[in-house]
């Protein structure tokens, strides 16, 4: 049973998917920090207002995490093409609420980066509070998975050591289109992959991960409180478009398709952005 964050007649609303139809649920605006793994659960279906698909806009999944924690280097090939050591412990960094795109929405190439890349990732939904969370019991944390596609401005990401202002531009990173709870999918080696137009540019599976995801919930909530809705991306494979020989970057007018397989796939249009000046 997928869930969805969506537009429909003004309002926001949370549904459950049905094949091409969302089944909205009686109390909830969107999946965030209210919705509990018990929450959801208990959650009460109003079958009358279902609506299809293709009738709403798909918000973010989460439309407004409190935070957004996302891994590097966490896949061995991309390791490798980066040409850094393996890492010993996950390197983190933060994006922002206001990052975030629906799974449909353009994703849109600020006039001041010309190197704007992809990176197909698995996200982690957190459903239960959490600090200090052990290794073995970080699943009982989690309310689900759902699709990302990590954005980011390379030559932004390299002015400094720290790579914040190249990844966390507004309105960049399309995360969704659906929440799929854990015990709808096996992620013991789930096909990541990115294809732009025909062309595979990367494909790998989770079970290449460097630190899986128990390792990823523990490593975090060891120094910040997880809350419902918190949302961990899981790192990216190797090909992405900055190490590539020659380098590919992301151009208006492209079009880019990020999967996880049994979660998810994000198709997004891609435009230069159009700013007005003061």
């Amino acid at each position: 049973m997928p869930y969805a964050s969506y537009v429909h007649a003004g309002q926001n609303r949370v549904g459950r998917v049905d094949g091409e139809w969302l089944i909205p649920l009686s109390w909830l605006t969107e999946l965030g920090r209210d919705t509990t793994i018990e929450a959801l659960a208990a959650a009460q279906e109003i079958p009358g207002d279902a609506v299809r698909v293709s009738d709403v806009h798909l918000r973010p999944v989460i439309p407004q995490p409190d935070k957004i924690v996302c891994v590097g280097l966490n896949y061995h090939a991309h390791v490798g093409e980066t040409g850094r050591e393996l890492p010993t412990y996950p390197v983190l960094f933060t994006k922002f609420a206001s990052s975030l795109i629906g799974p449909s929405d353009d994703i849109l190439l600020p006039p001041e980066s010309t190197q704007v890349d992809y990176e197909a990732e698995l996200a982690v939904v957190i459903g239960r509070t959490g600090r200090r969370i052990p290794y073995e019991k970080a699943y009982d944390h989690v309310l689900g998975y759902t699709v990302a596609n990590d954005i980011t401005m390379r030559d932004y990401q390299y002015k400094t050591h720290q790579w914040l202002a190249g990844k966390a531009w507004d309105h960049s990173t399309p995360l969704g289109p659906y929440l799929v709870l854990p015990n709808e999918v096996d992620l013991s080696a789930a096909e990541v992959r990115t294809v732009l137009g025909e062309e595979v540019l990367q494909s790998s599976d989770t079970s290449h991960l460097i630190f899986d995801i128990p390792t990823l919930i523990a490593a975090v909530s060891e120094f910040t409180t997880l809350l419902p809705g918190d949302v961990i991306l899981t790192g990216t494979p190797g090909g992405v478009g900055f190490r590539r020989e020659p380098q590919l970057f992301l151009r208006d007018g492209d079009e880019i398709t990020v999967e996880v397989a049994g979660v998810g796939r994000l198709t997004n249009r891609v435009r230069a952005e159009t700013v007005t000046a003061g």
